[in-house]
């Protein structure tokens, strides 16, 4: 039987605008957090929140491996749309000292990386919410081609994609109507950053995540798939 939480969300997913407000204000008030990489498009996802609640919790994953550009522009977004909770999600030091001490493993076992330094950490991150929100889309890979706007997860949980029948001209017409600031490497080639040892700059007219892991066979780090 699904749960009033869910109706409420299903209800109100129409729009992203009112998924957005029945999460952040209705049926998870203060129970929900936003997931950020603070990558080429988080602005369009934050911006919109920032204009509903601009202290709800924003977790973003601090890796240890980003690049510099995304770490200033963490910063730079933040302060442009007034957000006054960004979180680093760190991995515990003890697990980073006994699983890659060297910070050598995201070159020879990815999957083990992203576990460690992204998985694990938001896994932990999320026990006191009841419902997260990511910045999905549905055109990004064919892992989310069927993605709902609200995916119900165990024990009345709930991961929510208001941006998931969003594309790229879309994103790109919020971007520019609203003046957002653009991450630094989003106008160099860059039209999906994750981590620096695992994301290259991608050709004109190519895949805009085949510069994530190329050639390992890999398409999402693992924090939202099942697990």
């Amino acid at each position: 039987m699904p749960s009033s939480v869910f109706n409420a969300l299903h209800q109100a997913s129409h729009s992203t605008e009112s998924l957005l407000q029945e999460a952040l204000l209705g049926a998870l008030k203060n129970k929900v957090a936003i997931i950020s990489s603070f990558g080429a498009d988080s602005a369009v996802l934050l911006s919109l929140v920032s204009q509903i609640d601009r202290d709800v919790p924003v977790l973003f994953l601090q890796t240890g491996k980003h690049f510099e550009e995304t770490l200033d522009y963490r910063h730079t977004l933040a302060d442009h749309l007034g957000l006054r909770n960004v979180q680093d999600i760190t991995p515990a030091p003890s697990e980073i000292q006994a699983r890659d001490p060297e910070g050598q493993l995201c070159y020879f076992d990815v999957d083990a990386c992203c576990a460690l330094r992204k998985v694990e950490p938001l896994d932990k991150a999320l026990i006191p919410y009841q419902g997260w929100i990511t910045g999905r889309k549905r055109n990004q890979a064919s892992t989310r081609a069927s993605m709902p706007m609200v995916e119900p997860q165990p024990n009345n949980r709930f991961r929510i994609n208001p941006l998931a029948q969003w594309n790229h001209d879309m994103l790109e017409s919020y971007i520019e109507h609203h003046h957002l600031p653009r991450h630094p490497l989003s106008t160099m080639g860059y039209p999906s950053i994750g981590c620096a040892p695992c994301t290259t700059a991608v050709a004109e007219g190519e895949d805009p995540r085949s510069g994530r892991w190329a050639g390992k066979g890999k398409v999402e780090c693992g924090i939202h798939l099942a697990h």
